[in-house]
């Protein structure tokens, strides 16, 4: 690792946008050790086997027929930076396309260092990512896995790597599950995220799509933990504590980073979303909760998520 190459790329940052992002990678992978990818023959046909016993699990946990995504990684950091770039670059494109409106290579270097960190402490952290490839002009979807993270923070945690490894697979498959069960979610978070992006490219917040766009992302992450409850072949009450002791835990630096990248927001969605969804299960199983991706109208809304009568009593009466 090197943080003066970093440094350097961030520094020399050009072009005519707000952000390099030929500079992003680069300063992001020299501050990011990639990590060991040498899986033996043995762990290579784990994760083969773990996201098929997943896929088959959660379809018949869900009902819903869907498959696994044709893209499926054995990654290292770098690898996950890489794959990661162009998913931040669509993001961005309505922020880049006005451009930087006053001093654009202070602003573009600013811009650069800020997407620099941001990548390289998520690719320090991510374990599995189902990724429906927003924004692209495919409807190609993803599933990676950062092998040198899963093997680093079973360690950590002092639990199986194996047993650690299939957890995270059957977590990304549900995920798959309701992506395959809701062609049109997509669609949905992608119209949310434009609004909300392009709005604060023109100087402006756009809440009640920030809103829709936390509501929709809770129910995700909700109905997955419900699927999972359901679905994985084993108690993983102690690999949760465990891993949410490692969330509370580390030096107040690293808790600082971790708001400032949101990470706190997604532990509420998961939270929140799952109380939801087992409000909604105890009273009318996994297939009454399952309407919700019927059809976008069906999703909760930011008041239902807290009361799920109110959600049962619109939706499934």
């Amino acid at each position: 690792m090197s943080l003066y190459r970093s440094v350097r790329a961030i520094a020399d940052a050009s072009g005519d946008g707000p952000i390099d992002w030929e500079a992003v990678a680069e300063a992001a992978k020299a501050v990011t050790s990639p990590g060991s990818l040498e899986l033996s023959e043995t762990e290579q046909e784990g994760y083969a086997a773990d996201v098929r016993d997943a896929r088959t699990r959660v379809r018949e946990v869900s009902g819903a027929e869907f498959d696994v995504p044709n893209t499926i990684e054995v990654q290292n950091r770098h690898h996950w930076i890489d794959a990661n770039i162009d998913t931040f670059r669509r993001v961005m494109k309505p922020v880049e396309e006005h451009g930087p409106a006053v001093m654009p290579g202070v602003a573009r270097t600013i811009n650069t260092g800020t997407m620099s960190v941001m990548l390289s402490v998520l690719a320090k952290n991510v374990l599995g990512q189902y990724d429906p490839l927003l924004l692209a002009d495919s409807d190609e979807h993803a599933l990676y896995f950062v092998r040198p993270n899963i093997d680093r923070i079973a360690r950590e945690l002092d639990v199986n790597y194996d047993r650690f490894r299939r957890w995270i697979a059957f977590h990304e498959v549900t995920h798959a599950a309701e992506f395959g069960a809701a062609p049109w979610l997509s669609g949905h978070l992608e119209a949310r995220m434009e609004s909300g992006i392009d709005a604060l490219a023109k100087g402006r917040l756009d809440r009640e799509a920030f809103r829709e766009l936390d509501a929709a992302m809770t129910a995700v992450e909700g109905y997955a933990e419900l699927l999972m409850d359901g679905a994985f072949d084993d108690e993983y009450a102690d690999l949760r504590e465990k891993m949410e002791a490692r969330r509370r835990g580390g030096d107040p630096l690293s808790r600082l980073v971790r708001r400032m990248l949101g990470l706190g927001l997604k532990r509420r969605q998961y939270e929140r979303g799952k109380a939801f969804f087992e409000a909604v299960a105890a009273e009318r199983g996994i297939e009454g909760a399952s309407v919700v991706w019927d059809r976008p109208e069906n999703l909760p809304t930011d008041a239902e998520l807290d009361a799920p009568q109110r959600w049962l009593t619109r939706v499934n009466p």
